[in-house]
């Protein structure tokens, strides 16, 4: 499975030729990255905010086949006053070839006892760091330390020239969780036995 980190909380995961792209953002809506151009079988959103939803840009893949992935999802909050905020969020869950990656989308408050027994020892977890919108460094490295996935992988934060300016950049995660690393490529393939524990991909529409 290839796994890549297009910017802000858009992935692509590729299994057997078939593609599932994950939260794509609206062109011009995120400071500091390219518009995307991808083609996926078929995307995912976790809510409907424009850094989010831009199906519509996503070109659709030519070819039609089964899809691989197995996709569950659960319900949580944009927030910590019950979605009174900004909203319900949708965390998706993913599994193909024995894997289970996880994508927390603009996940704004704990998760559940009952939620972390069912992505506890997941594969790949890609949660967000940034805080203001969604869980910030603090709640995010709880919950990498309750659910133990083999790898986390950061999303939803800022830096120079990118990001919006009301969310934090990787250093306040990285100062709590030191065993964390850069990889200065956009995509991983798994399984790997060298990648796991915690991941900062270089996203691939960052202009700089």
């Amino acid at each position: 499975m290839k796994i890549t980190y297009n910017g802000h909380a858009c992935f692509s995961l590729t299994s057997g030729g078939y593609t599932i792209l994950l939260d794509p953002y609206s062109p011009g809506y995120v400071p500091g990255y390219r518009g995307l151009n991808e083609t996926a079988n078929q995307v995912l959103c976790s809510h409907e905010h424009g850094d989010h939803n831009a199906r519509e840009i996503i070109h659709p893949a030519e070819e039609d086949m089964p899809c691989p992935f197995e996709i569950s999802t659960m319900a949580s909050w944009h927030d910590n006053a019950g979605g009174r905020l900004r909203g319900a969020n949708t965390i998706h869950v993913l599994k193909a070839e024995g894997m289970t990656v996880v994508h927390l989308g603009d996940l704004g408050t704990a998760l559940t006892e009952p939620q972390i027994d069912i992505l506890r020892h997941c594969s790949v977890l890609l949660i967000p760091i940034g805080g203001h919108y969604t869980i910030d460094a603090q709640e995010a490295t709880r919950i990498i330390r309750q659910v133990e996935p083999d790898l986390a992988i950061p999303m939803h934060y800022s830096g120079p020239g990118f990001g919006y300016d009301v969310i934090a950049p990787l250093s306040p995660f990285f100062s709590l969780n030191p065993e964390a690393r850069t990889l200065a490529d956009s995509g991983i393939t798994l399984p790997a036995p060298d990648l796991h524990g915690i991941l900062a991909l270089h996203a691939k529409y960052r202009i700089s």
